[in-house]
């Protein structure tokens, strides 16, 4: 059973844009047609919440931001394996101290959890844990919370020894502050003259044995980083830069990357599919090769100690020369959504890098959206699904690059130095060639690096 609390005297004030922007996303999912939804249930994208979200606020006259992280929180709940009984929804001006939902509405969900044969009570908030404590001693059932449900995903799809490492280390960090509550009926107690009173006690027994297990896996992880490190440095000895693929959770980040790269990686409709990170090379239109990596989505909320943990993996993104900012352009929260991508990002302090905004999914959009979007100068439309936009992607991305630079250069190369011929024909664009006698004339476009290498042919203006 899933539980949603709305705190209303904590809303945000929206700025005019975000109004008009929710306002609008409203208005266009009243005049959604049947066919549309359809449209957006397509195979291959895991987005057919927008349309049911943006509905389902409009029948209930909720905000559309509570409807679509309702709908998200549904999503997380399904990507864990769980099986929806029942949904509730708590309004109140602040939370209560005790329980967060108050006692009549946990009275009310104890008895739909005893209706529905529900075993798991999932609250989509973080809990405290004297509410947590409190919650359990009064459901016939367990209680988690977001942040809980959360690294319950993440330790089904870790599948990498460093993931598995990252997610236990948040795991313990989120449990240690939740241990309180066995008092002194656990204590152990001491024996001989003047040790009669409480000896250590169950708590503090607890509590040192995660604090060791923490401590043990930060040596494991911090050996995961040396190594990594070092498979670095022998990687930069030749300048590959990376690009590194961030967004939103199920934005369409690991369908965008098999179709630039063909690596064939999972892509799911659930919520978190990928979570160790994958690189592979890639040919840029100039012939350059970068490193694309492909990272963890992110998510609104995301738990702190999450950020915290995954800094081994997110270690690219902080590498990386230039972030990828794929946004689900069907989404009607994707303002909202990049807001969250960019939270992140200042956490991970690199929101100063070179971002190129790639807005996914557009075949789930009319026309007319398609092209407005393509329109934009600061935007590059795409469908990883349908492979539509890849190209222009791939030249912004050259042009975004500033590490090993293109430059161009005329050449006079003799036609018995057939290895450079072949490195320029190779690493380079030739727009122009011509023969002279023995020698070859070449107008080439292509990275610095390559052409420092033959500057002995380059033709002097």
């Amino acid at each position: 059973m899933l539980v949603a609390v709305e705190f209303t005297g904590e809303k945000r004030r929206l700025s005019a844009a975000a109004r008009l922007a929710r306002s609008a996303a409203a208005i266009g999912a009243r005049t959604e047609t049947t066919g549309a939804e359809d449209l957006s249930a397509d195979a291959g994208h895991s987005d057919d919440l927008a349309n049911p979200v943006a509905a389902g606020a409009k029948s209930a006259g909720v905000d559309l931001d509570f409807a679509a992280s309702l709908a998200e929180f549904e999503e997380l709940a399904r990507s864990a394996g769980a099986e929806v009984a029942a949904t509730l929804v708590q309004r109140r001006s602040r939370p209560d101290a005790a329980t967060l939902v108050g006692q009549g509405k946990l009275e009310e969900i104890e008895g739909v959890t005893a209706s529905t044969g529900a075993d798991v009570v999932l609250f989509d908030h973080d809990l405290t844990p004297s509410q947590l404590r409190n919650l359990e001693a009064k459901l016939p059932c367990r209680v988690i919370d977001r942040t809980q449900l959360i690294l319950d995903i993440f330790a089904r799809h870790a599948r990498t020894r460093e993931g598995q490492l990252q997610v236990e280390l948040a795991q313990l960090e989120y449990q240690l502050p939740r241990l309180a509550g066995r008092g002194k009926a656990m204590s152990q107690l001491g024996g001989g003259i003047g040790t009669r009173g409480p000896g250590e006690t169950q708590l503090e027994t607890d509590r040192r044995k995660i604090n060791l297990r923490i401590d043990h896996v930060k040596e494991q992880l911090e050996t995961v980083r040396r190594i990594r490190r070092q498979q670095r440095q022998r990687r930069e000895a030749v300048p590959v830069p990376v690009v590194a693929l961030v967004g939103y959770t199920n934005a369409g980040k690991s369908t965008l990357f098999n179709a630039l790269t063909e690596a064939g990686v999972l892509e799911s409709s659930r919520m978190f599919a990928t979570l160790d990170p994958k690189l592979k090379l890639l040919q840029l239109p100039s012939r350059r090769r970068i490193l694309l990596s492909d990272t963890v989505g992110f998510i609104r909320n995301l738990p702190h100690t999450l950020v915290t943990s995954f800094r081994a993996t997110l270690e690219e993104v902080e590498r990386a020369e230039v972030l990828l900012h794929v946004r689900d352009a069907s989404s009607a929260m994707v303002d909202e959504q990049k807001t969250q991508v960019e939270k992140v990002l200042g956490e991970l302090e690199v929101a100063g890098k070179p971002v190129i905004e790639v807005m996914n999914k557009i075949d789930l959009l009319p026309q007319e959206e398609r092209a407005r979007i393509a329109g934009g100068s600061r935007q590059i439309a795409v469908s990883g699904l349908t492979k539509i936009g890849l190209q222009e992607l791939l030249a912004a991305i050259d042009e975004a690059l500033v590490v090993d630079p293109l430059v161009e250069v005329r050449l006079r190369v003799p036609q018995s130095e057939g290895a450079a011929l072949a490195a320029l024909e190779a690493g380079a664009v030739v727009s122009a060639k011509q023969f002279e006698g023995n020698l070859v004339i070449l107008t080439v476009r292509g990275p610095t690096s390559l052409l420092e290498r033959y500057r002995r042919f380059r033709i002097k203006a």
